[in-house]
Parts: C-alpha cells; sequence; structure tokens
C-alpha cells in the first residue's frame, strides 16, 4: 500500500463533503438492494435521513450490514470510495435534532424530529476500498 495508511485514511476523508450523492447497498434475504441517497457527512460521522416506511430501514433492521459506494472524478480521472460497514437506526432525539438541524432540505420531508416518518441511520464504518485517480489496483484496509 502506498504511503502511510494514516495519510491514507486522511485522504479518503478529505473527498466527504457535508451532502453527496452516493449508493447505498443493503440486503433483502439473498438480494443486495442498491439505491441512490444523500449522506451527510458531519461531526465526523456517516448519516442517512430517510422515511420510517422505505424499503431500506426494513433492510437495515434485518440485516445491518451495508456497502455505499462514492464516485469521484478527479483530474480528468474516475475514482472511488467504497464503505462497508454497520448501519445502526438512531433513536435519540438530540442527536436526531442535531442532525435535522444541520440538513437544509430537512424541512422538506419531516414536520419535525418526532415525526415518526423520519428515520436517521448512522453508519459506522468497517473496511474502506480507494481507487485513487489513476491508479491500480485499489486500496483496502479495515477501520
Amino acid at each position: 500500500m502506498p504511503g502511510k495508511l494514516s495519510d491514507i485514511k486522511e485522504e479518503v476523508w478529505k473527498h466527504f463533503n457535508d451532502f453527496q450523492c452516493v449508493f447505498l447497498a443493503t440486503a433483502e434475504g439473498d438480494q443486495p438492494r442498491v439505491r441512490p441517497v444523500t449522506l451527510i457527512y458531519f461531526d465526523e460521522n456517516l448519516w442517512i435521513t430517510t422515511d420510517t416506511k422505505s424499503a431500506k430501514v426494513k433492510q437495515i433492521q434485518k440485516t445491518p450490514k451495508i456497502e455505499f459506494c462514492l464516485y469521484l472524478q478527479k483530474e480528468g480521472k474516475d475514482c472511488y470510495i467504497r464503505v462497508a460497514g454497520i448501519a445502526k437506526i438512531i433513536k435519540d432525539r438530540e442527536t436526531k435534532s442535531k442532525i435535522a438541524g444541520h440538513c437544509d432540505f430537512f424541512s422538506r420531508h419531516w414536520e419535525s424530529v418526532d415525526d415518526p416518518g423520519y428515520t436517521l441511520i448512522q453508519i459506522c464504518p468497517v473496511e474502506i476500498e480507494y481507487l485513487r485517480p489513476g491508479e491500480f489496483p485499489a486500496l483496502k484496509f479495515r477501520l
């Protein structure tokens, strides 16, 4: 693996913005399900806000293992960050309120943090695969 692991981890985290579209994979039985979601990088954590009745919530409740892929282009070259981890449904009102307050789109979807349709999911990364621009193979490491 080129470079020190700590430097590579720092490089990976610099790619994350407050909000970005990623492709989230969950499991429905033995079938993977992938969809675009808005990933929130806030307070050095990864979050997803979603509708409580969404399929992803039901799938995470049964199987909390997830993966997401953040596609990037840098210097005219394709690259990506794949994150495998555990999704946790957050019930803590204070945390839900803090994330809701950070999201300018929150009020377009939910009336308040107490809206039963609002579910907050925290993504806890376990493994990262990082394909740097123009480099092969991808770097893979556990957290």
